[in-house]
């Protein structure tokens, strides 16, 4: 490796390590400082170092990786509030309100979509497998899905 490449790599690896203290920590109480002091950067160095690397200031990622866990949770039937507070925000109704901006939907509908697919999919699991490999897979051609259903 040339030595002239040495601190790119050395603050490249500064740099992820932060974002994988923010990936493990997420639910925490962590901010600016915490993950800073993780890089071992001042806090402005640190967020012009991190957006160019990931294209997000750390807090924007903070919020992207609570949220992303959220959806999991809320996915798997776990009640809003609950998830509120296991993904680290303070407030359900700042978690509800930065939810909806984000995808769009409360969290309590976005649950409940979630809730009605999986009815469909249970009730009619060809409906989610996209035709073409359906019929790859002979899946069309006396199907026992329908069979199951009488």
């Amino acid at each position: 490796m040339a030595t002239d490449q040495y601190p790119k790599v050395y603050l490249y690896r500064r740099i992820v390590h932060a974002k994988l203290f923010i990936d493990k920590n997420y639910a925490d109480k962590i901010d600016l400082g915490n993950i800073s002091d993780e890089a071992y950067f001042s806090k402005f160095h640190f967020i012009r170092l991190f957006k160019s690397t990931y294209g997000k200031t750390p807090h924007q990622y903070l919020k992207y990786v609570r949220l992303e866990k959220a959806k999991e949770l809320l996915k798997a039937g776990v009640p809003v509030t609950e998830v509120c507070y296991s993904v680290g925000f303070d407030s359900v109704s700042s978690f509800s309100g930065l939810f909806s901006k984000t995808v769009g939907v409360s969290p309590s509908v976005f649950s409940a979509e979630q809730k009605r697919t999986k009815e469909k999919i249970k009730k009619e699991p060809l409906a989610f497998v996209p035709s073409c490999y359906a019929y790859q897979h002979g899946w069309l051609e006396n199907s026992n899905f329908e069979e199951a259903d009488s």
